[in-house]
């Protein structure tokens, strides 16, 4: 009787689709890019047509369970819902971006990847519009959002640092997620950089635990993630000001662990740039917290071998400093004395390279002061067989003899 009842009843299926719950995946990086003025460049790829959103709508349920995709809502187009529901909208693709996905294997949940770039894709393409102000929400769940795909511990940097000359970079290491790190930076550049985000609202989540995490990633071994940091680094100085004394303080904590305790850091070279834009804004007279910036923190960074790496930004920070303040030109100078190389030739002649855009900057009263220690350590230089040495003297005396005949007529 009982078998005779069941009989009866529907059966339901057991075969499922190709269902992924993105809650279980594994965490992964995600990628990056370069930037060139104020926009980060993506590769031609981002050139994808936007499918219409009942066939997103049927690929969604295909892939992902309804406990991710509430009703494919996050796969909508923009222009597809009213004004009014724009803004909910935009926060349910930042949630739908926050899984994170491993890009060690490339064929790995391909269809998954693709659904959430053409969804980054069309986050920036409303940031840019900047149709309507950011409301708090959306400004939490977009830091949220970039935080949990840009935020990552790096994998031990297993390269020998003792290899490579002291101006020779290493072979860049390019991060497999690039394609989707890349649209979060244009992302979070875009966010930074619109009109319609509130400074006094956003700098409650762009905070200081935001920024170290930020600053921590110029670290990366991807010249391309650093570019990206830069930008987005020196737009976050100039539109928050109460994080400026911060950013500066933790940039010098930066500097001072690789000085005297690393010894080894990928992006010294790019938040020197950044600095050196800071300084050019310095206000006269410099306060004395800017010049200890300059004793404690910048003349320290001409001790690490790998000075020649970052040598152009850091002396361009130097000469800001004496540009805006002539006076500070002996102390520079004594300076560089105090840290001048002995053992290595290569590493002096960067230092006689610096020396002269320094007097170059230099007037003759704030030399006095310097003269004999200085010239008694170019004597050293010129008494020295090495070629590198004759070749640099042989450079710069003729320049100069050529300067004073032209002085002459």
């Amino acid at each position: 009787m009982w078998k005779q009842f069941l009989s009866k009843l529907p059966h339901k299926s057991f075969h499922s689709d190709a269902s992924l719950d993105l809650t279980h995946l594994p965490p992964g990086n995600n990628g990056t890019g370069s930037v060139n003025g104020n926009s980060i460049h993506r590769t031609s790829s981002d050139n994808v047509v936007s499918s219409r959103s009942t066939t997103m709508k049927r690929t969604a349920s295909a892939i992902f369970p309804s406990s991710v995709v509430t009703s494919a809502e996050p796969l909508l187009l923009f222009k597809d819902v009213p004004n009014a529901e724009k803004q909910n909208l935009f926060i349910s693709k930042l949630n739908f971006c926050c899984h994170v996905f491993d890009f060690s294997d490339p064929n790995k949940n391909s269809p998954e990847k693709d659904m959430k770039r053409q969804v980054l894709l069309d986050l920036i393409g409303y940031v840019d519009a900047g149709t309507s102000r950011f409301t708090e929400p959306v400004i939490s769940a977009s830091c949220k959002m970039i935080a949990i795909n840009l935020f990552r511990a790096f994998p031990p940097n297993t390269r020998s640092s003792n290899g490579g000359g002291e101006t020779e970079e290493e072979v860049p290491v390019f991060d497999p997620a690039w394609t989707h790190l890349q649209l979060v930076y244009d992302l979070l550049l875009k966010f930074i950089e619109s009109s319609s985000l509130d400074g006094k609202i956003g700098k409650k989540y762009i905070d200081h635990s935001f920024i170290m995490r930020l600053l921590d990633l110029f670290d990366s071994e991807d010249p391309r993630e650093r570019d990206c940091l830069k930008t987005i680094l020196h737009r976050i100085y100039g539109k928050f000001m109460v994080h400026r004394p911060f950013i500066r303080k933790a940039v010098s904590n930066i500097f001072c662990r690789f000085v005297f305790e690393t010894d080894r850091h990928n992006g010294i070279a790019e938040i020197l740039e950044v600095f050196g834009s800071v300084i050019s804004g310095f206000a006269l007279p410099l306060k004395e917290e800017h010049k200890l910036l300059l004793w404690r923190v910048l003349m320290p960074l001409h001790k690490p071998k790998t000075l020649g790496i970052y040598l152009q930004q850091l002396t361009y920070c130097v000469t800001q400093f004496i540009e805006k303040e002539p006076k500070l030109a002996s102390s520079v100078i004594k300076g560089l004395l105090r840290y001048w190389p002995v053992t290595s030739s290569q590493k002096e002649v960067m230092f006689l390279s610096e020396l002269e855009e320094i007097l170059e900057a230099t007037n003759t009263a704030e030399l006095q002061g310097c003269m004999i220690p200085l010239f008694h350590r170019i004597g050293f230089c010129i008494n020295s067989s090495h070629f590198q040495f004759q070749d640099w003297i042989k450079t710069r005396l003729t320049s100069t003899m050529q300067q004073l005949q032209y002085s002459k007529k």
